[in-house]
């Protein structure tokens, strides 16, 4: 068997034998990651988020051995540390990992985040960006809902989604804490603009497309102003209280496990679509 991965004009790997790869398919599954992200990169003058394979996400050593052999790749093509974020599931285990990381200069970007516990904690790791998922939240309120879900009810600022980012933002903000926050996962343009303000938001092509067709005025929705003035308790982590408070979150509980279940399906696609 042959594979190649020509990308970058960088990053080839050729061998033989269904054996050998099977035993590098992780090593094969990280350069094509990479690959596809410096390619990116040659494109954006920002950053790019490479992420640590999902079936890591409670093993706090694994998960930083992994985000350590993906930025040897990159610093392999030349690429600085400050253009890329390794990408994390939020778990207590992967915040941890993100702590140490963060120390030796490797960022973070901490995904399948659903709660303000979680947020809380990977700002106490100083993680550099989280993403907490904006439209995954607001989808888990109306299947929960049923009939009783209607947009008049819960569309706008009442987004369940909106408003998890708007408390974020809001401690964040509140507490100086300079982990950035960029929403992410939208559902239609009225998410979008009911957070505007917020430091970054990731936004597909099609919703981008609707903006750029609207003559609607875009105003702030989150100010800096607001936060410092609000009421905001400090909260007080551990791993007990972190596992706790999310167990009491049905809502971010049950997301996370089927976000990481979801992200385990499809590295799991892909090593069989490798190894045929």
């Amino acid at each position: 068997m042959t594979m190649r991965v020509n990308l970058v004009g960088t990053v080839h790997i050729d061998w033989h034998g269904v054996g050998l790869l099977c035993n590098r398919i992780g090593q094969l599954i990280d350069r094509i990651l990479v690959a596809f992200g410096a390619e990116i990169l040659r494109i954006v003058p920002g950053r790019v988020s490479t992420e640590v394979d999902a079936r890591l996400s409670f093993d706090t050593a694994a998960t930083i051995a992994k985000a350590k052999e993906i930025m040897a790749l990159y610093g392999a093509l030349g690429i600085a540390r400050e253009r890329v974020l390794i990408k994390l599931a939020s778990t207590w285990e992967s915040i941890v990992a993100a702590r140490e990381l963060e120390q030796e200069g490797i960022h973070c970007n901490m995904t399948l985040l659903f709660s303000v516990v979680q947020a809380v904690a990977c700002a106490d790791a100083k993680a550099r960006l989280i993403s907490p998922f904006v439209g995954r939240i607001s989808d888990w309120y109306k299947k929960s809902l049923g009939d009783q879900w209607s947009l008049e009810q819960y569309g706008g600022a009442n987004d369940p989604g909106v408003q998890s980012v708007r408390s974020i933002y809001t401690y964040y903000k509140h507490f100086e804490i300079e982990t950035e926050i960029m929403g992410a996962s939208f559902r239609n343009t009225s998410q979008i603009l009911e957070l505007a303000g917020c430091d970054l938001l990731t936004i597909s092509p099609e919703l981008l497309a609707e903006l750029q067709a609207s003559h609607e005025p875009v105003s702030p929705k989150l100010r800096v102003a607001d936060a410092k003035s609000a009421s905001v308790e400090w909260l007080n982590l551990n791993q007990t209280t972190f596992q706790t408070l999310l167990t009491e979150n049905t809502m971010a509980s049950e997301k996370l496990q089927e976000g990481i279940h979801a992200f385990c399906a499809d590295i799991e696609k892909l090593e069989a679509l490798l190894i045929r």
